[in-house]
């Protein structure tokens, strides 16, 4: 087990301390193609409600996406990306108290999300499909979270695999952070993330988690999602998305174990129980705590 360093990210609202516990990060895809749950919440009344649901569960902070990165997926212009995450973002304004995370690698919808309450970058290309984000993160003050991506969405899991999955994500995050550095991003607004299932064989993904310690080393928080992923599938003998939800649970719980900050979900509820019992095992003072204050 790898205890973790504690980091303080500044939004614009407040500050998230990153280390005490693990932060839940509940995905809200408002696009009619995502892996998992592409076309529910496509409707702007039917989204804001599931962003309420998501916060009354225990998610710590929502993430909004409204281009899906599944692989083999096309993209689409910044416009229609506007047009499925704008309406969503104003609809909670005033209505919902956890920190809105725009998914996003576009310049442009960044600023449109930044205008309507986001609070935190989601960039899945780790600066690669457009560096001005960086300069959307310094100039709002904006966290930044840096995904490693091999390749790109339609092509990321035809490409050859990198023969070492370690050497390949540190190289590609380091560069992600030098980017954003030169930008002026402050190392301390800085998240990174290993990108399960982006570019990696199912091996690959597993072996990530097993030396996430290496990750850590890069002095940054780390985020994993690895929610309903096909190489969760994999591991439980070809089971379908909508099955893996036990298996998901498990690699937030090894996610946790290994040194993650924040652990992105489909399935709050659950794993929010998931995340307290792991929080407990590696600081049993909290069940203590959590015992004296009931």
């Amino acid at each position: 087990m790898l205890r973790r360093e504690k980091f303080r990210l500044r939004l614009p609202s407040r500050t998230i301390v990153l280390g005490e516990r693990t932060l839940v990060m509940g995905v809200l895809n408002v696009t009619p193609d995502s892996f998992f749950d592409g076309g529910l919440f496509r409707d702007t009344n039917a989204a804001a409600a599931r962003a309420l649901e998501l916060e009354r569960q225990g998610a710590d902070i929502l993430d909004i996406g409204g281009e899906s990165t599944r692989p083999g997926s096309e993209g689409v212009s910044a416009a229609e990306e506007i047009s499925r995450v704008l309406p969503v973002l104003e609809k909670l304004q005033g209505k919902i108290r956890i920190p809105i995370s725009i998914d996003t690698s576009k310049v442009e919808v960044a600023e449109a999300a930044a205008d309507a309450g986001a609070e935190i970058i989601n960039d899945v290309t780790g600066l690669r499909a457009n560096l001005h984000l960086a300069d959307v993160s310094r100039r709002r003050k904006l966290p930044l979270i840096l995904m490693h991506m091999r390749g790109n969405p339609r092509t990321m899991q035809k490409l050859p695999f990198a023969r070492n999955a370690m050497r390949d994500v540190s190289a590609g995050l380091r560069y992600s952070v030098a980017v954003a550095r030169r930008a002026g991003v402050p190392k301390s607004q800085i998240v990174l993330d290993p990108g399960l299932g982006f570019g990696k064989s199912a091996a690959q993904n597993f072996e990530l988690i097993a030396h996430l310690e290496i990750l850590a080393r890069l002095g940054f928080p780390l985020l994993i999602g690895a929610s309903r992923k096909s190489f969760v599938g994999k591991a439980l003998g070809g089971v379908p998305k909508e099955d893996r939800i036990w298996g998901s649970a498990a690699m937030v719980s090894a996610s946790i174990l290994a040194g993650a900050h924040i652990v992105r979900v489909h399935d709050v509820a659950e794993m929010v129980q998931i995340a307290r019992v792991t929080d407990a095992v590696l600081d049993p003072s909290r069940v203590a705590a959590a015992a004296k204050a009931e």
